[in-house]
């Protein structure tokens, strides 16, 4: 580590209470001019990034609440300051990034604690702190994120902490802005797109805030991440940070998605608590949708898997799985949901038939089972759900089945206290637990940070990774409110994961997708999370995507219309359904949401 950087004069060496305030007030100031050029880091060229709106809505709603009590609780340390600044971040985090930035201040917090002021030393171990628990709030954490930006920034704080306060800033900033600078290496969508990660770019400003204070000139703040490489400084025309590579670059477009082959679930008996975590992580490496949820000994795990023997294994390492179900979710002829006979097998795997009488444990189940039927006559409603929705017709949709509705979408996404009030409330009604739909990848972080603060009142909330409106659709669609909470989750969740998804939207600006270059008006035609069709007619591109949605099979096509749905849209969509793929079911619903012209599911 360099040891020449100059500070200048009247710069700080340590951050006292009225310091670390005014880095707050100026992060708010910065994200407030910033967030559209922040917004403008999408990944797709439509109009539904919102990252920079999310950190500065985050930021300003927790400065808010920190004014607001500050008169009753005067706070003279740093590290009092901080804990109590993330409690409120927490609260009013929107968004992945907008939750993953209250976990940076958390650990942050964490890293002073006992700290009247701030040095260089302190803030080495604060960013350390900050880094571990970012990247534990992320089920599946990847580089070419924020996360990138945080890991770098604490690596450098710890050789610079021997430098001086506003040196060591000037060092934490130059590894970020050369972190962020490498994201579109790291991340391939990135690259494609023309972009830096939105999140990190928001985490350097967050720094370079930083050290603006540190240097005794927080009235000026660069703003441009200049001193960042070319591929990190400002675009002159599109007024984002824009990876300057020529759009007609080599780009390896995305094949067909293609996912796990098994659904395994089962319940698992667990003498040895901390033996959870190992393998909630063994099952996020061997596929996704991983779900491991219960307590005092019982636990439900659900997974997708291309070996279900090695899923079932895992649990065998951890306690004794029982009532093993092995589903095999697309079959050689391609139709997806048929069920596979591997549950013998797997059963087996764990030390017993699972499709035949077990003796003790299988008396053992059907005593749970006869018990958990009586609860259900005692008390007929055992869950409750919380479900974002984007338009009124989907708030309607969440509405009929007792759901508390949550307005959430593109620029006004849900907080984690707008989850904890919903929570609240939908508890208030007698339930024994909440099943929270977040339906947008982009509130999923949120609603966990809501379940987990919740917990600690006693409720239980539980997530189902809805990440799209028709998934959330599909999962009510199995919703029983007499069962109980755990039970809802797993199979709300089934319903959610074996839903292909897509959509018909309008690009907005300039892009290279995997289905081709765009140009603003072009219609986009999005499949499970790419864009993977590139046309000029709204009717022949959700044609197209239908037939991509039903390629590998299924049985139900839902289509959610927004609220610019073309004429015509519904006739073309169930011609192309039922044209190709006779037997299919077209279920049509009116669900106002905006930028996408139409949601489409496939179960």
């Amino acid at each position: 580590m360099a040891r020449g950087t100059r500070s200048p004069v009247g710069a700080l060496e340590v951050l006292d209470v009225n310091a670390v305030r005014r880095w707050a007030v100026l992060i708010r100031s910065v994200f407030a001019a910033r967030r559209a050029e922040i917004d403008a880091l999408n990944v797709f060229p439509v109009p539904d990034g919102d990252t920079g709106t999310n950190l500065y809505l985050t930021f300003d709603g927790a400065i808010e609440r920190m004014l607001a009590e500050a008169a009753d609780q005067p706070l003279d340390s740093v590290a009092d300051l901080l804990k109590d600044f993330a409690g409120h971040l927490l609260w009013t985090a929107r968004g992945n990034s907008g939750v993953i930035l209250s976990q940076i201040v958390r650990g942050l917090a964490e890293g002073v604690r006992g700290s009247t002021v701030m040095d260089a030393g302190d803030l080495a171990a604060g960013l350390a702190k900050a880094d571990e628990r970012a990247w534990q709030g992320v089920t599946d954490p990847k580089e070419g994120t924020m996360l990138s930006v945080s890991r770098a920034a604490a690596l450098v704080s710890a050789e610079a902490r021997g430098l001086g306060f506003h040196a060591a800033t000037v060092h934490i900033l130059e590894a970020a802005q050369e972190a962020l600078a490498r994201t579109p290496e790291q991340l391939p969508v990135l690259a494609r797109a023309g972009v830096v990660d939105a999140g990190g770019a928001g985490l350097v400003l967050v720094l370079e805030c930083l050290e603006r204070l540190a240097a005794g000139d927080d009235g000026r703040v660069v703003l441009g991440l200049s001193s960042s490489d070319r591929r990190g400084r400002l675009h002159p025309e599109a007024g984002a940070l824009l990876v300057t590579r020529p759009l007609d670059a080599d780009v390896v477009p995305l094949g067909e998605p293609t996912g796990p082959e098994y659904e395994v679930m089962y319940l698992l008996s667990v003498e040895e608590e901390d033996r959870i975590a190992g393998l909630r992580a063994r099952l996020v490496e061997l596929g996704d949708s991983v779900l491991v949820v219960g307590g005092e000994g019982e636990w439900n795990v659900h997974a997708h898997v291309d070996d279900p023997g090695a899923a079932v294994e895992a649990g065998v390492e951890a306690g004794r799985p029982h009532r093993i179900r092995i589903t095999r979710l697309v079959t050689d002829d391609g139709l997806a949901g048929a069920a596979h006979a591997a549950a013998h097998d797997a059963g087996h795997a764990a030390g017993h038939d699972a499709g035949h009488d077990a003796g003790p444990v299988a008396a053992h189940d059907a005593a749970q089972d006869a018990a958990h039927r009586q609860g259900r006559e005692r008390e007929p409603r055992l869950s409750g759900v919380v479900a974002c929705a984007a338009g009124d017709g989907l708030a309607s949709i969440f509405t009929r089945i007792g759901a508390v509705v949550i307005s959430s979408g593109p620029g006004h996404r849900a907080s984690t206290g707008q989850f904890i009030e919903a929570i609240r409330q939908q508890h208030a009604t007698g339930v024994r637990g909440v099943i929270v739909l977040p339906n947008d990848a982009d509130t999923e972080l949120a609603a966990a940070a809501a379940a987990r603060a919740v917990a600690d009142e006693g409720i239980e909330a539980l997530v189902v990774r809805a990440r799209t409106a028709v998934q959330g659709v599909a999962a009510v669609a199995v919703f029983e409110p007499d069962a109980w909470p755990t039970s809802n989750l797993v199979a709300m969740q089934s319903a959610a994961a074996g839903t292909r998804h897509g959509a018909v939207t309008i690009a907005n600006r300039v892009g290279l997708t995997s289905g081709g270059p765009c140009q603003p008006g072009d219609v986009l035609g999005v499949v499970d999370g790419d864009i993977v069709i590139v046309g000029s007619d709204q009717l022949v591109v959700a044609r197209e995507v239908v037939n991509r949605l039903l390629s590998s099979g299924g049985e139900l096509v839902t289509l959610v219309l927004g609220e610019s749905a073309p004429q015509g849209l519904v006739g073309a969509i169930e011609a192309a359904a039922r044209k190709q793929h006779r037997g299919v079911e077209v279920t049509v619903l009116d669900g106002g949401q905006p930028v996408y012209t139409a949601l489409i599911g496939v179960e």
